[in-house]
């Protein structure tokens, strides 16, 4: 037995999300049996409905680079004691490139198999990018840069786009990042390489462990449906944004996840990074 493409393209249309721009986030192990045409069949099922896919194909533990002590904003969510007290003089770390099929594993297969087609666009952004692929791919990629990680999000929302989760939590819904930024709170930054071996300041997100606390602020914006064993909720990107960054506002320890030690949480929280950021 396996999923069929005739009940995955009913899901498409019965949840609205035909013609539109899709922010992905999937784990195919959660149908509980094989996805016919696996994960490349879906993306096609996708773009043949005039959907515009994206995925978050982030590779921070490939680019990610030792900053040097100037670049070592206080409330930065890490501990800087840990890491040598200067950057090396060579890094042994690659230049990331738009053209780089690199993310990491646990990204899952679906933004690999989107990253491997030569139609797919992705973003500059060495650490966090955002890939795309269908009508709106270059638009939506080419919003994104080292200093405005979330550019795609604000984009896919202003687009009437949607989130779909694909048998996941909120806890990988990347776009409530974006809901992080617009309710004041200032990004944390790493750090990656650039072709000449300089070391730069890139915006990255915060601990999201804790965004399945926000489900009561978000839940009457989501429209589900069961496909196979997989549960699928699609969230209106503008609306989940906007509920999202007020319930931030209001409180802004919503957030924080079941970790009482989570740099991430604690410093993101307290509002971010402290000082000028020259971020590349």
């Amino acid at each position: 037995m396996s999923v069929s493409t005739q009940q995955l393209s009913a899901a498409i249309g019965d949840l609205g999300l035909a013609k539109r721009p899709v922010m992905i986030h999937s784990s195919l192990r959660s149908f509980g049996e094989p996805v016919e045409g696996g994960a490349d069949g879906l993306l096609d099922l996708f773009l043949a409905r005039g959907c515009t896919i994206l995925v978050p194909t982030f590779s921070e533990s490939q680019f990610g680079a030792v900053p040097p002590a100037t670049m070592r904003p206080d409330r930065n969510a890490i501990d800087y004691a840990e890491m040598p007290a200067e950057a090396p003089l060579v890094q042994q770390v690659p230049e990331y490139t738009v053209d780089s099929t690199v993310v990491n594993t646990g990204m899952g297969v679906v933004p690999a198999r989107l990253l491997a087609r030569p139609d797919a666009v992705r973003g500059l952004h060495p650490l966090n990018s955002f890939a795309a692929l269908g009508p709106l791919a270059r638009e939506l990629a080419s919003a994104q840069s080292p200093a405005d990680v979330y550019g795609p999000v604000r984009l896919l929302a202003e687009r009437d786009g949607a989130i779909l989760l694909m048998g996941v939590g909120l806890n990988r819904m990347t776009a409530l990042h974006c809901a992080e930024e617009q309710s004041g709170r200032r990004l944390l930054v790493r750090w990656a390489r650039d072709a000449d071996g300089r070391v730069f300041m890139v915006e990255t997100g915060s601990c999201s462990e804790g965004f399945p606390r926000l489900d009561p602020f978000l839940r009457t914006l989501a429209r589900t449906a069961s496909v196979g064993g997989s549960t699928w909720a699609v969230y209106p990107a503008k609306e989940t944004l906007a509920a999202a960054s007020a319930a931030m506002s209001a409180d802004q320890t919503v957030t924080r996840c079941a970790d009482r030690a989570c740099l991430r949480c604690r410093d993101s929280i307290a509002g971010g990074p402290l000082g000028a950021s020259p971020l590349g």
